[in-house]
């Protein structure tokens, strides 16, 4: 379908036609030069002493499970209201997720209270996911691992940029994990990247991405090794060097498109409290500088939300739902009966409306109009 306003955008241009162009013309398309500067510039930007550039965040989240050490018998708290691959790395490596419901109906971050209620002799670290890229409550959720001696992993997946205190988002916790899906602030197509400032992990996750090998076939190219050992059973969980290429370009734009995201979700907030209160808007208050990578509503409990979203299909305005709660799903169906109250009833309330930083303030006129129409 032609969505008149599509629910995302990606802000491309010649900057990546070139840099991709320029990798094709290097002749050398894995894992090398590129991705390497390609870290380097993200652990810049982030902050961190190391950043490690993977094919995707799922494989992101999955290595730092591995890199921690968590495995069969170990538990670990994640949120329900997130997209499925948080839940799933943990499976990956045979623990187990617990979940926890979120704060409110106008934080939709995973509660410190709710994690305090579930961790048990077997919990060994917490995931937290920083929704639409407004900060999780870091300090408080910090002080229970450090109080319970729990890893932290951060999925800023919607969060490159965010900043909470003075630091970006993805190097708060033991390690961080984003995403550069297409929907994303900044965006290879697939990819990831690892945050950490600790030596001893980001070797290993070095590692793991690639096989467990301990040199690369760039380092052999390069002259740098001529032959290599397998140390652990690793993953190719490796980028290229087109997408690195890509990610080198977006990482440019990123602060400027955020900034737009901002100002847009603002035009928002204004219009929709004006026209129509019996609309919540999450994240009113919040802490912190978001990456506002989504623009979630609330609509009026009673509402017919497939009614709603239908008619705004029919006036060519594209909207989704972020996210059916993980906990509800079949592959998760267990004996287990989940205490989650606030994140069911946000879950069945929430309609997410475009954001993407090409956006004009009349497409925003144009959605808000529509959300009266279809209310």
């Amino acid at each position: 379908m032609d969505w008149r306003i599509p629910l995302s955008d990606i802000d491309f241009d010649d900057t990546e036609a070139l840099a991709v162009q320029d990798v094709i013309k290097s002749r050398w398309l894995t894992m090398g030069k590129v991705t390497q500067q390609f870290e380097s510039a993200f652990a810049d930007y982030t902050l961190t002493k190391h950043a490690i550039a993977v094919t995707n965040a799922t494989a992101a989240i999955h290595l730092a499970c591995l890199v921690l050490g968590i495995g069969p018998g170990d538990e670990v708290i994640v949120p329900s209201l997130t997209f499925v691959a948080t839940a799933n790395a943990v499976r990956y490596v045979g623990a187990t997720p617990v979940f926890a419901d979120i704060i409110s109906t106008e934080n939709l971050n995973i509660s410190p209270a709710a994690i305090n209620l579930l961790i048990t002799a077997r919990t060994r670290a917490i995931i937290v996911m920083h929704y639409a890229g407004y900060p999780c409550d870091m300090p408080a959720i910090l002080s229970i691992a450090k109080q319970h001696g729990l890893f932290v992993i951060e999925d800023a997946a919607h969060a490159v940029g965010s900043k909470l205190n003075g630091r970006k988002l993805g190097t708060l916790g033991d390690i961080g994990c984003f995403s550069f899906f297409s929907n994303k602030n900044m965006t290879t197509g697939e990819g990831g990247m690892l945050t950490t400032d600790k030596d001893d992990l980001a070797q290993k996750l070095s590692r793991l991405r690639s096989h467990g090998m301990t040199s690369l076939t760039w380092d052999r190219h390069k002259g740098h090794a001529w032959s290599y050992d397998v140390v652990d059973l690793g993953y190719n969980y490796r980028i290229d060097e087109i997408r690195a290429a890509l990610g080198l370009a977006q990482l440019a734009k990123v602060e400027k498109n955020n900034e737009r995201r901002r100002h847009l979700s603002q035009l928002y907030r204004s219009e929709l409290q004006e026209l129509i209160s019996q609309v919540s808007i999450p994240f009113q208050n919040h802490e912190g500088k978001t990456s506002a990578h989504i623009m979630p509503i609330l609509l009026p409990k009673g509402t017919d939300r497939e009614q709603f979203m239908g008619s705004m299909k029919e006036q060519g305005i594209q909207t989704s739902f972020h996210y059916p709660p993980v906990h509800t799903f079949t592959a998760y169906q267990s004996d287990t009966k989940w205490n989650l109250p606030v994140t069911e009833e946000v879950a069945s309330r929430e309609v997410t409306l475009p954001l993407f930083p090409t956006m004009t303030a009349e497409d925003v006129d144009e959605v808000v109009s529509a959300v009266c129409a279809s209310l």
